[in-house]
């Protein structure tokens, strides 16, 4: 048995499992049916890298070119793939600044939506001086686009008290602005209820301006801005968002947010809105165990499942397929457990199975053209596409 720790709990090897997946019942108090389905639908996962990378956590591109992807790796590499081949020298390493193990590392990368002109990228890490987060601003090489400049800009400090729920996402909204998650900042149950604590910013999804005012600005309509509380706070309520999202066509924000010990979730964000931690676990009552949707008005998730069916373990959020190669998916959101290896498909108010796996899928990421890929932690990165054994070259 192997142990070891990345978004929430100690996670296991799991090879295979029983698929048992649960639909969305009418009532939302009421949690998940128990209707099984199972999936026929044709999809595969098509090698792109197999054994070169070294802990995978997160996928993402420049929006310069659909054929260059580029990957995070939790010790503190951003590497570039492009066409399958990867490039045998970092686009940035900050190995030596970060703190890694367990959920520790470097977690997020995210480029400016104006990044060919102006070369700017921001990642979420965790200092190794410290072990607090650490949101910081990169530029890319002008004499070399291939590489970034090491010359770090530090814009936001995050203490953490627990060496768990880090949170770690991030990534640039429709509206400009950059987007961050943040766990509760660990042990287990958020024992000083952080996550409902609008003057902390653990346990919040935080948006923030980085084009205006220095280090950062807060956009304007940011809901604590005039009401008390961290002005950064975009939702508050959160355990462990450890991946989240933007829709491309319609801009939704889909998270998907680790679960304590019973029960994984899928939600969608607004601007201020409570999730329900440690009130509530997915959509079941954490803490009090009975009343908790009365204490105070609570964005329900869109799906609960139950951890443990199946060795299922974590959450991994994905995201709404809007590519071209896999038509059947089209508006579908898509995530996966990191223990059980199953990605899942949600659509309709209900989900799915669409494909099982052997691998700890520890992010998805998203090319240009709104192409899927899956990472795998043990070293690999996989794109998701029609299963031509069935359907055909």
């Amino acid at each position: 048995m192997i142990r070891f720790n990345i978004q929430s709990r100690p996670f296991l090897y799991v090879l295979t499992c029983s698929i048992v997946v649960y639909a969305l019942g009418s009532s939302p108090a009421m949690g998940l049916s128990a209707a099984p389905q199972t999936s026929t639908a044709p999809f595969a996962l098509t090698p792109l890298i197999s054994d070169q990378l070294q802990k995978p956590i997160y996928l993402t591109h420049t929006r310069e070119r659909s054929d260059r992807l580029i990957v995070v790796e939790q010790d503190g590499r951003i590497l570039i793939v492009e066409k399958g081949r990867l490039f045998p020298k970092p686009f940035l390493d900050i190995s030596s600044k970060v703190s890694t193990g367990g959920e520790r590392g470097l977690l997020g990368l995210a480029f400016h939506p104006n990044y060919s002109k102006n070369g700017r990228l921001f990642i979420n890490y965790t200092r190794k001086e410290d072990q607090a987060t650490v949101i910081a601003e990169y530029h890319r090489d002008a004499a070399n686009p291939e590489q970034a400049e090491m010359k770090e800009r530090i814009l936001l400090v995050i203490p953490q008290p627990y060496g768990n729920h880090n949170g770690g996402m991030v990534a640039f909204g429709p509206d400009g602005y950059l987007y961050i998650g943040m766990g509760d900042g660990g042990a287990g149950g958020d024992p000083e209820n952080r996550a409902q604590n609008s003057n902390e910013l653990l346990g919040k999804i935080l948006r923030i301006d980085i084009d205006q005012d220095d280090p950062y600005g807060i956009p304007a309509d940011n809901p604590y801005i005039k009401n008390g509380g961290r002005p950064e706070i975009y939702a508050i309520g959160f355990r462990n968002p450890w991946r989240f999202s933007f829709d491309q066509q319609t801009g939704e924000l889909w998270a998907g947010e680790v679960g304590q010990n019973s029960w994984e979730e899928i939600t969608k964000v607004n601007k201020g809105e409570n999730h329900g931690w440690r009130l509530m676990e997915g959509l079941h009552c954490f803490q009090p165990k009975q009343g908790c949707q009365n204490t105070k008005p609570l964005t329900l998730p869109e799906l609960n499942y139950p951890n443990g069916d199946g060795g299922r373990c974590s959450v991994t959020g994905g995201y709404v397929y809007r590519g071209k190669s896999i038509p059947s998916l089209q508006g579908t959101y898509l995530f996966a457990d990191f223990c059980s290896g199953e990605i899942f498909g949600y659509a309709n108010k209900s989900h799915q199975v669409i494909l099982d796996t052997d691998l700890q899928i520890s992010s998805f990421g998203e090319d240009a053209s709104g192409e899927l890929y899956i990472l795998g932690y043990a070293g690999s990165v996989h794109k998701l596409t029609l299963n031509t054994a069935l359907t055909g070259p």
